[in-house]
């Protein structure tokens, strides 16, 4: 019988392999292939003009990527059946599958309450009563049930595939050089240790060129103030849409009058970036002085203007800010609340706490990777970095 053998040209890694029908079919699915509907860094193409990749760019990204890592780790004799690889890439393959429309960015304001994590496993679990249980290994991976940890660790983790093609992709689309990581290197230099994925001693400096460059594109670009002004315009459109009930066309109407509880995972899977969008145009024109302002912000790009501070904002300049916004826009105190807030953009450089990155000496010995000799990951980094900003109209 002919092996099954597909290949995907991708931008960044050149032919990405599908040589399984099992996988082949997933992403052939509707829930999958509405993906490509969903924008992986929301607005941050409104910055950076070449970000407008999709979660499926990423999602197949992050599958390569699983890819190669499991067959260095075979080649290097660690036992990986057949169905536990083919678990494997389907559990980083639908990893993301619960993101909803503009990703990260309208997580908590379509659906409150609503984790893609935990969207992500509902999807999971009910492909698996479609393939019949075939998803069953690749559920217990990607919930860590499964007795070989590192598996786990390879989807969620410091050191997972998700993060590196996602720094990888994401400085790629937007051109950031400072996100470049070395992913091929550190994927030759992983391997299992007690059950436990770590790091030879070789790739040390690739390791922590990884985590700096982490660290430099959340605040060159995940947390750049026009990012940040665009994706908070975003969520305050949805929130006041459904504070003065906006209509809108099906499904984001649904989304706008119910609650979450109330939202069925059919609905949820047949909304995208699109529908957003087109409420978005369509309101540009509303009768409320608030959403219509947003609205034609986003889509004539004349955002909320965003200054970062390292103390908290001075309730001074908020007032002076409300203020001038008020008289400017004839708007009540309640209206120009929307358009002139604070808020907190925090990152970490290293989870300290929970789960480590360990190298693996020739000797046998293990460290964490803040403690190898002179480590450029070090205490100095420990706890998350906070910057305070204020949000206000450009008039």
């Amino acid at each position: 019988m002919k092996k099954f053998h597909k290949i995907i040209n991708d931008p960044v890694y050149g032919f990405i392999t599908i040589d399984d029908e099992l996988i082949s079919q997933i992403i052939a699915h509707p829930y999958y292939q509405r993906l490509r509907r969903i924008q992986q860094m929301a607005l941050a193409h409104l910055v950076y003009p070449g970000a407008v990749h999709t979660r499926m760019h990423h999602s197949l990204g992050a599958y390569h990527l699983m890819r190669s890592a499991l067959q260095e780790l075979v080649n290097k004799g660690i036992e990986i059946s057949s169905e536990e690889q083919q678990a494997a890439k389907i559990a980083i393959l639908l990893h993301d599958i619960g993101h909803g429309p503009f990703s990260h960015a309208l997580e908590h304001v379509l659906a409150e309450n609503l984790h893609h994590e935990e969207l992500s496993l509902m999807l999971m679990e009910t492909l698996n009563k479609q393939f019949e249980g075939k998803l069953q290994m690749a559920l217990d991976i990607f919930t860590n049930r499964y007795p070989k940890k590192f598996l786990h660790q390879l989807i969620s983790g410091q050191l997972d595939v998700d993060r590196m093609d996602y720094l990888t992709r994401d400085s790629f689309f937007t051109g950031v050089n400072e996100g470049v990581i070395g992913y091929d290197r550190i994927i030759q230099m992983l391997t299992v240790h007690e059950g436990e994925l770590m790091v030879e001693e070789k790739g040390i400096y690739s390791i922590e060129k990884f985590i700096v460059a982490r660290r430099l594109m959340y605040w060159q670009v995940y947390f750049h103030k026009t990012v940040v002004s665009a994706e908070q315009m975003l969520q305050r459109i949805i929130k006041r849409a459904k504070s003065i009930n906006a209509t809108c066309i099906e499904p984001l109407n649904s989304f706008i009058h119910s609650s979450a509880s109330n939202i069925t995972l059919e609905q949820f899977c047949s909304i995208d970036d699109y529908d957003v969008m087109m409420a978005i145009k369509n309101w540009c024109t509303y009768d409320d002085k608030v959403l219509s302002f947003l609205c034609r912000g986003i889509i004539d790009r004349k955002l909320l203007k965003v200054k970062y501070f390292s103390q908290p904002i001075s309730n001074e300049l908020l007032l002076e800010k409300t203020n001038a916004t008020k008289e400017l826009l004839q708007l009540s105190d309640e209206e120009a609340a929307w358009l002139v807030y604070q808020g907190e953009a925090i990152s970490s450089t290293y989870d300290f706490e929970n789960e480590h990155i360990k190298i693996l000496f020739k000797d046998g010995s293990i460290k964490d990777i803040t403690e190898v000799d002179n480590p450029l990951i070090n205490q100095t980094l420990r706890g998350k970095i906070k910057k305070h900003y204020i949000c206000y109209p450009n008039i």
